[in-house]
């Protein structure tokens, strides 16, 4: 990739690693639905700008409001409720390493899904993320009733249901992607309203302070809006494949923000199981089997 690719692959990594940490300042004082919406809300603000002024506007056909409507749920309103629902009990670390294992599931349900099918390296690269995941959950600490293990279970749940988007994201094929990012955020915010004002009632809850709407504005602003805009500019340098890289550099992003801002310290196992997590997703991307290959073919 080229050195700009890399400097905004680096950045995207800070901007959706500081996603786990803004969620964890606020969710204190914000509930789940309620701050999901803000941060849906005000990022699908912010791209309606742009889209505008750029003279971009959304399809309003009713199979393309269809197409809106589920990548909103499975790309926005599924994986961040139950991401930040989980956030409330484990660290922020944790969340985004459970998270990290987006493209394993992506791999099986577009094999099972579409006339895409995977290579056996895929597979082998699936397998090795599983087993960081079990590592990393510990099977011996599993407590099916336990609050920790049902907060990573729904971070894998949020991990799962970015898997299915990746598949309905084919619908879009040919969309230019600033009015797709706008179009499933205008409907992930007209979805979660009714249910933020029946669940929450946040006309009932206290104001929050200044760092809970601090981080919802980041939310929103960098780690949505922006984050989308440099996604799709690093798609356009480098390729799809290329961005999708930001998986393996989100968890230590997260983890050292975690770090510095929130005091917070992962155990080993979580270390292992990252570290077997990426080498499955190095095995699923197939440069670094390549790399190797040729190596050995040259000497």
């Amino acid at each position: 990739m080229p050195l700009r690719a890399w400097g905004l692959l680096v950045t995207l990594s800070v901007l959706w690693g500081g996603t786990f940490l803004f969620n964890r300042l606020a969710v204190g004082e914000i509930p789940p639905t309620t701050l999901v919406l803000a941060r849906v809300g005000l990022a699908a603000l912010v791209l309606l700008a742009i889209l505008s002024a750029t003279g971009g506007r959304l399809a309003f056909d009713r199979r393309r409001l269809f197409d809106y409507v589920g990548m909103g749920l499975l790309n926005n309103v599924i994986p961040f409720v139950l991401i930040v629902w989980g956030q409330k009990t484990i660290a922020a670390g944790l969340a985004s390493i459970l998270n990290a294992t987006t493209p394993i599931f992506a791999v099986l349900l577009t094999h099972w899904m579409t006339d895409e099918k995977a290579t056996p390296a895929k597979f082998a690269g699936v397998l090795v993320g599983i087993l960081g995941v079990a590592v990393l959950v510990g099977p011996g600490r599993i407590d099916f009733a336990g609050t920790e293990f049902l907060a990573e279970l729904a971070c894998l749940g949020a991990a799962v249901s970015y898997g299915f988007s990746s598949v309905w994201s084919r619908r879009f094929r040919g969309s230019p992607p600033l009015e797709t990012a706008t179009g499933q955020l205008t409907a992930s915010t007209v979805i979660l309203l009714p249910l933020s004002l029946f669940a929450d009632q946040p006309w009932t809850l206290p104001m929050p302070g200044t760092t809970a709407l601090v981080c919802v504005a980041a939310l929103a602003v960098l780690s949505t809006a922006l984050a989308y805009l440099i996604f799709f500019r690093i798609v356009v340098i480098a390729g799809a494949t290329s961005a999708m890289l930001v998986t393996l550099l989100i968890p230590p992003s997260a983890i050292l923000l975690g770090w510095l801002v929130l005091g917070e310290r992962l155990a080993p196992q979580h270390f292992a199981g990252m570290g077997l997590i990426a080498l499955g997703l190095l095995t699923i991307d197939g440069r670094l089997l390549k790399a190797i290959a040729a190596r050995f073919r040259s000497t």
